[in-house]
């Protein structure tokens, strides 16, 4: 079977669990060499990428920041750029979530959310876009969120920071179309993740009124960052694709 991302290096970051997870198994399935990155270092997730390394006879390094930290998102694109490595395609998945009516979420929160979910992927897309551009085709997949979309209650913070995500991506698709990288972004809607925060009555509730009964898995997401990150997408940018179930 062929492998669709062969020969191929893909930067992932928030890898360790989650969508960052199975994206990273996607990708490594299909042949791409990877930088798989984490907030915090433990021997159980490079245990977890060695295994993937091994099953699909695929490089991947661990790296590892703190998206709150500009110095540590600094050193982590040096050291990525420092490998000579091409980088044909970067993944911003790392996220912090926040669920709070908007009375109640402190300029602290609104702050610390957006440097998670749009400061942080800025300044790194920003760092690695030089080696980027010296490819001969690259892509870009931001993942938002429907609540970035869809402007749920409670999600003033996470919502707006995930707007933004979502703008920038078209900003940068319409600046980066000529130097052949794709920018879109992967809009999930409630999936089974350590980030879930809704209670089963309120999972009851979403399920009865998506299309397909069901929750998202990290499957389902990484499916479509797969397409993304391919060949068959060379003509898909700007987009931001939802991934939710949901019939609008």
């Amino acid at each position: 079977m062929s492998r669709i991302l062969e020969g191929k290096n893909a930067v992932i970051t928030g890898a360790r669990q989650g969508i960052g997870r199975a994206i990273a198994e996607a990708y490594a399935e299909n042949g791409c060499g990877l930088w798989v990155c984490s907030r915090t270092d433990d021997e159980a997730f490079r245990k977890d990428m060695k295994e993937l390394s091994e099953k699909y006879g695929v490089d991947i390094r661990t790296i590892f920041f703190d998206m709150m930290k500009e110095d540590e998102i600094k050193s982590a694109a040096k050291e990525i750029l420092g490998s000579k490595i091409p980088v044909d395609i970067l993944v911003n998945n790392a996220g912090a979530t926040c669920r709070s009516l908007f009375q109640m979420t402190s300029m602290k929160t609104l702050r610390d959310v957006f440097e998670v979910d749009f400061f942080g992927p800025y300044l790194f897309t920003q760092l690695l876009l030089r080696a980027m551009m010296k490819c001969s085709s690259a892509s870009i997949i931001n993942i938002v969120s429907t609540a970035g979309l869809d402007a749920n209650a409670g999600r003033s913070a996470y919502g707006s920071a995930k707007a933004a995500l979502a703008c920038f991506t078209r900003v940068l698709s319409a600046e980066l179309g000529t130097k052949n990288i794709r920018v879109n972004a992967i809009a999930p809607g409630v999936t089974q993740t350590s980030l879930l925060t809704y209670d089963e009555e309120q999972l009851a509730e979403i399920v009865a009124d998506s299309a397909q009964g069901v929750i998202g898995q990290p499957e389902d997401i990484a499916g479509s960052a797969l397409f993304l990150a391919s060949d068959s997408s060379s003509f898909v940018t700007g987009q931001i694709i939802r991934v939710d179930g949901f019939v609008l």
